[in-house]
């Protein structure tokens, strides 16, 4: 019999969500039918899977340990660069400044060196997460931008940092700004409002139809020379591509952007400024609504400087 004693970053789930992360690669089927049989018990008793978990709670497995060794997945930290600039870090979250070029996380089988595997490598050399010790929770990012989107990227060091921040993003309790330069005069704070539909297979959105989802940008410009704009933006929704597609549906599009952008402005910037990826970056957020342990956060702001490209870009428009 194997005994798991449930520590803090394992309670507050259900008891079936936590056997399904503990035996990953097993079939949902064996879990309940294991808890059917009472080979897996919650606190020497009976369980459907239903209960939700407190810290100390005892769950007993009478399983084999070829069996349980079958369904488990080796946990291992990827090998990552230890290039990472961290803005803001305390015990409970790290917010971290991503550099254009990098992934937040994998999309696809092969893709390495992404922004987690940097974190997560980070944490593990600091001694603050080991992947042999925790059961199920590994430290996850609770915001994500574009690749070739610079700025700040939160992750949660414990299960309940994650569950807050995340929480508080999906109640837009936590404020997110960008700065970005675009084509065009923006002589006054503007507000878009758009149905927006994304086409996952050329993994372009487009706003302006008469169905979808209602997505929502603030836009307010900091500096213009009248044929160019740097403006900060605020996302209300948070929609892949949603600043991109909906500064270039207002007439703004953002320079470098070669997706939704100005070709010819695109390659003019290319040559003067070296400019190869879209000028946004998110360089500022501002927590709200947080409670309980993590209410210490709340009317903090964490900002992250613009990188080099960005500067470059800006000093060809306005000379400083």
């Amino acid at each position: 019999m194997k005994e798991i004693i449930i520590t803090k970053n394992d309670s507050g789930q259900r008891t079936d969500k936590f056997l399904m992360k503990y035996f990953s690669k097993a079939p949902k089927s064996f879990v309940y039918k294991m808890l059917r049989k009472k080979r897996i018990k919650l606190n020497g008793a009976r369980a459907d899977g239903a209960e939700m978990l407190n810290e100390g709670d005892s769950i007993q497995m009478y399983l084999s340990e070829e069996t349980m060794d079958g369904f488990k997945e080796e946990r291992v930290i990827k090998k990552a660069s230890s290039d990472i600039d961290v803005v803001y870090e305390d015990e409970n979250i790290i917010a971290v400044n991503k550099p254009a070029g990098v992934l937040s996380h994998a999309e696809k089988a092969g893709d390495d060196d992404t922004l987690i595997d940097r974190i997560l490598s980070y944490l593990n050399e600091k001694g603050e997460y080991d992947p042999e010790k925790e059961r199920t929770f590994v430290p996850a990012l609770c915001n994500r931008l574009d690749r070739n989107t610079s700025g700040i990227v939160i992750a949660g060091k414990n299960s309940e940092a994650l569950r807050q921040i995340n929480e508080a993003v999906k109640l837009k309790s936590i404020k997110k700004y960008y700065k970005t330069l675009v084509c065009g005069k923006i002589e006054k704070a503007g507000r878009l409002e758009d149905f927006y539909e994304k086409d996952s297979q050329l993994n372009k959105a487009k706003v302006g139809g008469k169905e979808g989802k209602i997505i929502t940008t603030i836009y307010r410009p900091l500096k213009t020379n009248g044929r160019y704009t740097l403006a900060e933006v605020e996302l209300i929704t948070g929609k892949s591509h949603q600043i991109r597609v909906h500064m270039a549906s207002a007439g703004f599009p953002i320079i470098g952007d070669v997706k939704y952008g100005n070709k010819q402005e695109n390659e003019y910037f290319r040559k003067k400024a070296g400019v190869k990826r879209q000028m946004l970056h998110a360089y500022k957020m501002v927590f709200e609504g947080l409670k309980g342990e993590l209410a210490y956060l709340n009317g903090k702001t964490v900002t992250a400087d613009v990188p080099k490209d960005f500067k470059c870009a800006e000093k060809e428009i306005f000379g400083i």
